[in-house]
């Protein structure tokens, strides 16, 4: 065409109509899991252009079958320690309802052999026991069989306290400290009786004293827990004072807290156990009755902070819980946190009153309430105002809430 002069270059405007309403997607926020599968929160809203601008529009104007998941899978890295399961027990009952369990492992995923649960802490776990059914049991009598019908919880009560004991109450316990027998002596003569209940009430019990000696010896059963607990900002010590343990018929003393683990049977006397925290589980398990040790237990200011100023402590049968107020500086990365603590031979339930975060508290995922059973790692999220009844398999529960 270079022959032919070239017509001059002309654009002309058009209007059209307007474009549909379209879903817009932010980019995906930080992966809930630090590794392993875990899940990412995208912020998805409908909007529209007009005149050049995006305008935000109402949800239903766009086409909802097309609407991209609010949560998309994440992976940063490979886990490197995971939980894993024994196969599932027999029924426990031959016929009727009983239960199946299994045993958990935390494995190393280079080895393939089992290391510290500690590991494998902060992941979540399957279930460990769940129902079972083997059929009707044949009637007899019109007696119904030890196996066919599940025993209900025996409701949570008051903790006992020792009669000989001072009540003390602290600002930030709301329950009395005296929460257990404080020293246990070797009776003698008529004083047998009273003492062998004595040491049967310690098992189960929570401790609210600044100090005191638990007597774990002379047990019939063949596991005995105890909890202390102490406010935030301080931290729990015990000392071994005797131990008649049998290490190698497999009996064992366990600690754990919220920040640490430990175990041990030989060269216990005299050895000392930092919680780093305000309260401490003690668990002994012994093979042959009689045997077992005694504790002396003291609390003191903790070194170091492990906790926020809005964190909160709860001890005792029951209570209630407030979201924690904020300060508007404080809210960004800050997650306020209830613990409870109860005797271990109780369980918790913590049910959602009323639950109000605003006009928008339905519209973004990064409002919830976040509950964590402390003895299965277990959490459970619930978002927006749900109301809710949570129960816990354990002595010890967290709750954080979140924004």
């Amino acid at each position: 065409c270079q022959p032919v002069p070239k017509p001059e270059s002309r654009v002309e405007i058009c209007e059209l109509n307007p474009c549909p309403p379209r879903w817009k997607v932010t980019p995906a926020g930080p992966c809930s899991s630090s590794c392993g599968l875990g899940l990412a929160v995208q912020l998805v809203t409908c909007v529209q252009t007009l005149h050049g601008q995006e305008v935000l529009q109402e949800e239903h104007l766009c086409p909802v079958a097309e609407k991209p998941l609010t949560s998309v899978p994440c992976v940063i890295r490979t886990c490197s320690y995971e939980w894993s399961f024994s196969e599932w027990s027999e029924c426990s009952t031959s016929c009727g309802n009983g239960i199946q369990t299994r045993q958990d492992f935390c494995l190393s995923s280079l080895t393939h052999k089992p290391v510290n649960p500690l590991f494998c802490r902060h992941f979540p776990k399957a279930i460990v026991v769940r129902g079972c059914s083997a059929g009707p049991c044949p009637e007899q009598g019109g007696t119904q069989s030890p196996g066919a019908q599940l025993q209900p919880v025996t409701p949570a009560t008051h903790l006992p306290t020792a009669a000989a004991a001072p009540e003390h109450r602290h600002k930030d316990l709301g329950v009395p400290l005296s929460a257990g027998p404080q020293e246990q002596t070797k009776p003698s003569g008529g004083e047998e009786d009273t003492a062998k209940r004595s040491f049967l009430c310690v098992c189960g019990n929570l401790f609210l004293n600044a100090t005191g000696i638990i007597n774990m010896t002379g047990m019939e059963s063949r596991d005995c827990t105890v909890a202390i607990g102490r406010p935030l900002r301080e931290e729990i010590s015990v000392t071994i004072l005797e131990s008649s343990l049998n290490c190698t018929a497999g009996e064992i003393l366990l600690f754990s807290g919220r920040m640490m683990w430990r175990t041990g049977c030989r060269k216990l006397p005299l050895s000392l156990i930092n919680s780093r925290t305000n309260t401490l589980i003690v668990k002994q398990r012994v093979v042959l009755p009689g045997n077992g040790v005694i504790l002396q237990y003291n609390s003191r200011t903790a070194t170091k902070k492990y906790y926020q100023d809005c964190d909160q402590q709860l001890f005792g049968p029951q209570g209630e819980i407030v979201n924690p107020v904020q300060f508007p500086a404080e809210r960004q990365g800050l997650v306020c946190r209830t613990f409870i603590t109860v005797a271990p031979r109780q369980r918790i339930s913590i049910r959602a009153l009323n639950a109000d975060l605003g006009p928008e508290g339905n519209q973004t995922h990064f409002n919830y309430i976040l509950v964590r059973d402390v003895s299965t790692m277990k959490t459970v999220v619930f978002h927006g105002k749900q109301q809710f009844l949570w129960q816990s398999t354990g002595s010890q529960a967290e709750i954080e809430f979140h924004e």
